[in-house]
């Protein structure tokens, strides 16, 4: 589907149930009892430097199709408005502005890209207005009243990831790979201060340019450092440059990785070498057997047949989940569907599964939606869980963001 194709099918999906946006008891906007219709919206970057971030919009659109061709929640049904923003955080803002102004949007649901989000977060504050499941990575996101992700912080994972290689597989020398940006960073903070909570020294923290195709030097260096294991913290297409360039250098050490990276397209890079790695995730694999994630995959070929199937687009998909249990939840309370109670009923879900997410909770002051990951492993181009959910180490969760 081009973008262009795109723009014009989201346009009509967000338009097709209601003529003009939705008014609602008391003049609530996105409630329409009358219909039993409410209207959420999100910004995605059709257009800008990465519009094969949109997939995660289309998945999200393809959650909502799915619940309302299946009796909606509680039998209300989802209108969902979206609009390009290119990925520049200004015109999130002025999108958002649009979504609340002409569409009468209830909440914001999986906008996508961290910038824009927290570029976001003063007008929503302003404004009462829920964000749900924005989709990326800050910890700004885990304070603010009105902000509900369920995308962990980096460095819980990474912390999550050596947690295994300690205790799960007895491996001593672990060594961190971190790109060199936020995300990076992000998870060195996590692996450092878990690995001083064990009162161990990592065997080589080495980091990369996010562009790097050739991981020579970093594999000298772990290779001198003698590192059982590796916790690499980049892209897909970084996580196979280094196994080749481990592959080349006769590195011999476990590799582990993070949950996005947990995806079809990392073997289409990889090929066999990325067999035997781990990633630590708080999704569940993409091609298992559970009914949210079969789930997925049939509404995702279903309503976007052109993406890929993969772990951008159960990611879409469970940030949407999100919004089903806070609004189910609200329903469930029979209290007027009004922002503020929404609010509400999203502080009061514990240990829910959304999507292809378990044991998500939260609680006034603490929005750390996501507080447990399972861990996966590729092997024969498949990906399959092979340690249940289990709670982050204390000493990375904890950790002062």
């Amino acid at each position: 589907m081009s973008r262009a194709q795109f723009l014009s099918v989201m346009a009509a999906s967000a338009l097709a149930p209601l003529a003009r946006p939705a008014l609602a008891q008391g003049g609530v906007p996105g409630i329409d009892p009358a219909t039993k219709t409410v209207t959420v919206g999100a910004f995605t970057p059709v257009t800008g430097p990465v519009p094969f971030y949109a997939i995660l919009t289309r998945a999200a659109d393809a959650f909502f199709r799915y619940k309302n061709e299946n009796g909606g929640i509680r039998g209300w049904q989802v209108r969902y408005a979206t609009m390009d923003d290119g990925y520049e955080p200004s015109r999130s803002v002025a999108v958002t502005r649009r979504l609340v102004e002409e569409q009468g949007i209830f909440a914001l649901v999986a906008p996508v890209g961290t910038a824009t989000n927290v570029a976001v977060i003063p007008y929503a504050r302003e404004q009462g207005l829920p964000m749900i499941g924005p989709i990326g990575g800050a910890s700004a996101f885990f304070t603010e009243k009105h902000v509900f992700p369920l995308l962990p912080d980096y460095g819980w994972s990474a912390a999550a990831n050596t947690e295994h290689a300690i205790d799960g597989l007895k491996l001593q020398r672990v060594a961190l790979l971190w790109e060199n940006d936020e995300l990076g960073r992000s998870a060195k903070r996590g692996f450092d201060k878990y690995m001083a909570s064990r009162n161990m020294e990592p065997a080589e923290s080495q980091p990369f340019d996010v562009r790097a195709t050739d991981f020579t030097p970093q594999i000298r260096r772990l290779i001198s450092a003698r590192a059982e294991a590796v916790v690499m913290f980049g892209s897909n297409a970084n996580l196979a440059a280094a196994l080749r360039s481990a592959s080349r250098g006769g590195l011999r050490a476990t590799w582990f990785a993070p949950f996005f990276t947990a995806d079809p397209s990392t073997y289409r890079l990889a090929s066999e070498l990325l067999d035997g790695t781990y990633f630590s995730s708080w999704l569940l694999p993409v091609g298992g057997s559970e009914p949210e994630v079969e789930a997925y995959r049939q509404s995702a070929a279903k309503y976007a047949p052109n993406d890929p199937i993969g772990v951008f687009g159960l990611n879409g998909w469970s940030n949407a989940a999100l919004f089903a249990s806070g609004f189910e939840r609200l329903l469930d309370s029979s209290k007027p569907l009004t922002r503020p109670n929404l609010i509400e009923a999203m502080e009061g879900l514990r240990d829910a599964s959304v999507g292809g997410a378990r044991n998500v909770s939260f609680q006034p002051g603490d929005h750390r939606g996501t507080r447990q990951e399972g861990i996966i492993q590729a092997k024969g181009g498949q990906f399959s869980l092979v340690r249940e959910f289990r709670p982050y180490p204390a000493a990375a969760f904890d950790l002062p963001s």
